[in-house]
């Protein structure tokens, strides 16, 4: 593959695409990496850091779609009719239109948001959960829900250890799985609350500062049963990836009042009673970073930049002896990156 092609990040001013392009970067494809924001190309290094004041919600909204239009139009140039890849992190309707720009010019397209999905050509991709025959080639790839690939991740270690009967997980979603007014919703609302100010509701339609949500509420863009559909969807796939596939666990999405990482409760029953040290040792050999004994257990903001999943607080059941809980934390925008720089690899390949 030629030097000069390019990795063309649609949506690269995303919370989303900040990761993406930090990861590229790290792994020394930056010079490839052309991203366009504001109408003006920059240089792929981090802009998280940029300290800023932070705008509404419905300020940033606009920005972005501005931004992302004028990158699409940006695709219309002939420096990008050999692309490499059009690699997507913003909007759904941008992603859409880069699809359609994809495919007049026959380039591949790696969506990290799940919005084509439901595309025919889409291929679910998870590399690091792939067994050979799984790695096809394909048009267009649609990245695993972080969620999802960390469950399937420690359900196949765990199943492979001692099989697994039966499994109930709790899954704490960080507001930044929407993007940048998620984050800025929650503070401007637990800065609002401490001084008995009205909220600002536009992402979930509900108070989210201090406190716990089981559903958005009906005026919210997206309703968190369908994100919860999306989880399980792409983890049933997952499973069966696998040469002796765990059975598919019962699973609750909540909200919590968090900014970045993924906290999972997972209670897991098998079908015999389990050894826990060698519960432990199979985590650890399928590449899992354990906490247990006297390490400090895991936390979602302990995960924030970190590669893989954590697991710890790991403990029997004292009601039923065959059942151990597991607590588990990943970094959900790492997740996804790190997976879309393994397909990046294998187009640049």
């Amino acid at each position: 593959m030629a030097e000069h092609e390019l990795l063309a990040i649609v949506g690269a001013d995303t919370l989303l695409g900040r990761e993406l392009r930090d990861v590229l970067t790290d792994a020394g494809l930056g010079p490839r990496i052309r991203a366009i924001t504001a109408g003006e190309e920059e240089p792929a290094e981090p802009v998280g850091d940029v300290e800023q004041e932070e705008p509404a919600a419905e300020e940033e909204n606009e920005e972005l779609d501005e931004a992302e239009e004028m990158f699409l139009e940006s695709l219309e140039d002939e420096a990008y009719s050999e692309a490499a890849a059009l690699l997507l992190a913003g909007s759904p309707a941008s992603s859409l239109r880069a699809l359609e720009i994809a495919t007049a010019r026959g380039l591949k397209v790696i969506d990290l948001t799940g919005a084509l999905e439901d595309q025919p050509s889409a291929r679910l991709r998870a590399p690091s959960l792939e067994e050979p025959a799984h790695q096809r080639e394909t048009e267009l790839s649609v990245i695993a829900h972080p969620a999802a690939s960390a469950l399937a991740r420690f359900y196949r270690a765990v199943h492979s250890v001692q099989p697994i009967h039966a499994s109930v997980v709790t899954v704490f979603e960080p507001v930044s799985e929407r993007g940048q007014a998620g984050l800025d919703e929650l503070h401007q609302q637990t800065v609002r609350l401490l001084s008995f100010q009205s909220l600002p509701k536009h992402v979930f339609d509900a108070q989210i500062g201090f406190n716990v949500l089981s559903e958005y509420g009906e005026d919210a863009p997206l309703s968190l049963a369908s994100i919860e559909q999306r989880i399980e969807r792409c983890l049933a796939t997952l499973l069966t990836w696998g040469a002796a596939p765990p059975p598919m666990p019962s699973l609750r999405l909540i909200q919590a009042p968090v900014f970045h990482g993924y906290s999972f409760s997972l209670w897991v029953e098998f079908e015999s009673v389990p050894d826990l040290t060698r519960l432990i040792r199979g985590l650890e050999a399928a590449g899992i970073d354990v906490r247990s004994g006297i390490a400090e257990p895991p936390t979602n903001a302990g995960a924030a930049g970190q590669s893989g999943i954590t697991v710890g607080s790991i403990s029997t059941d004292h009601n039923r002896r065959n059942a151990v809980w597991f607590w588990t934390v990943a970094d959900n925008l790492r997740l996804t990156a790190d997976h879309a720089l393994e397909v990046v690899r294998e187009i640049l390949a």
